[in-house]
């Protein structure tokens, strides 16, 4: 069954809203007409990403996301999406943004890395903010 699914490593952290935050990933897969197979979010700590960052890309430095897709099939979302909540902390410190904005933000990124979309060109960076921002719109703001 497609599901949607969230779990701590290495720390305490509670998705605030999961039911509406599932809906909403939901309604963008929908609306980037892809089909959701499984997801699942792995909320952890800055050294955590780190060890994941050197072990499988070997990179050195802190991130916020790292996405590993598993899917088979074009067209389908299914992976693991790791994010480090002590990074989207800072970042919605230094941005002056709501933490649960920012959040909302670094695990849609992860979505839309899935359904195909790059940042690594200012010409990509700038249509993945723009596709960000036009998931942010769909979240449901009501209690």
């Amino acid at each position: 069954m497609a599901d949607i699914d969230f779990f701590n490593q290495d720390i305490s952290f509670t998705l605030p809203n999961s039911i509406k935050t599932r809906r909403w990933i939901r309604a963008v897969i929908a609306a980037e007409k892809k089909q959701l197979v499984h997801l699942n979010y792995i909320f952890c700590s800055d050294e955590y990403l780190l060890s994941l960052n050197r072990q499988y890309l070997k990179h050195r430095t802190l991130t916020d996301i790292i996405t590993f897709d598993h899917s088979e099939n074009r067209g389908e979302i299914e992976g693991d999406i790791f994010i480090s909540i002590d990074r989207v902390k800072e970042n919605a410190e230094k941005l002056g943004t709501p933490f649960v904005d920012e959040l909302h933000r670094v695990m849609i990124h992860g979505v839309l890395h899935l359904a195909g979309y790059a940042d690594k060109s200012p010409a990509d960076k700038t249509r993945m903010r723009r596709k960000e921002d036009a998931s942010l719109s769909l979240r449901d703001r009501r209690g």
